[in-house]
């Protein structure tokens, strides 16, 4: 991931571009292909015949977040309450099965001398989402992330989610979420704190 340092420093916007080693769709579509064949799949019926290169365009979409510039402005206001989005809506893919993990995240933080344009709390959730996951590292890196780079006094994640590998295969505990969170900052030692957020996220502390 590449973060270039903002140049105009009135009005930072940085540059969020995650690289990533380079796409062979071509080599991808032949595995597909094996891997389909070898699990007695039959590729080559009309139906069948694009499903692998279809297979392996959703994956590429899935593995790929979208660039975006971080946009921050004066808090000229002194404003030192909690900011939070909620339930923004997101999806993974579990890394151990490569099947789909989907919910929402709660993020919210306690501005310093900055505040953050709001859609950029989802730019920051995609941003992690899209790629092989566990929840309880993509909860982590969101907050780690916010942390670092707007310089809040706390910051906090929760996130719910239901996964495929848990209601499609193995328990098939069908209607089940996990909820995981991280907490930095002021929302993670006071307790007061903590409190609120939790509770405008919809849970309790």
């Amino acid at each position: 991931m590449t973060v270039p340092v903002p140049a105009d420093a009135t009005a930072p916007a940085l540059s969020v571009v995650r690289t990533k080693p380079g796409v062979d769709l071509a080599a991808a579509e032949l595995a597909a292909t094996a891997l389909l064949e070898s699990l007695g799949v039959d590729v080559h019926r009309e139906g069948m015949a694009a499903t692998p290169g279809r297979m392996v365009r959703a994956y590429a979409e899935l593995f790929s977040p979208p660039s975006f510039d971080l946009t921050t402005f004066p808090n000229d206001e002194g404003y030192d309450e909690l900011v939070l989005a909620r339930d923004i809506p997101f999806r993974s893919v579990c890394e151990h099965h490569l099947l789909p993990f989907v919910g929402v995240a709660h993020v919210g933080y306690l501005p310093g001398s900055r505040i953050l344009g709001l859609s950029k709390l989802a730019r920051v959730v995609q941003l992690f989402a899209h790629a092989p996951q566990v929840q309880e590292r993509l909860t982590q890196q969101i907050a780690d992330w916010l942390s670092a780079h707007l310089q809040a006094k706390g910051v906090g994640v929760v996130l719910r989610a239901e996964h495929m590998c848990m209601t499609l295969r193995g328990v098939q505990a069908v209607g089940s979420s996990t909820v995981t969170s991280a907490l930095h900052g002021w929302l993670r030692e006071d307790a007061g704190a903590r409190a609120e957020f939790f509770s405008l996220a919809g849970l309790s502390s």
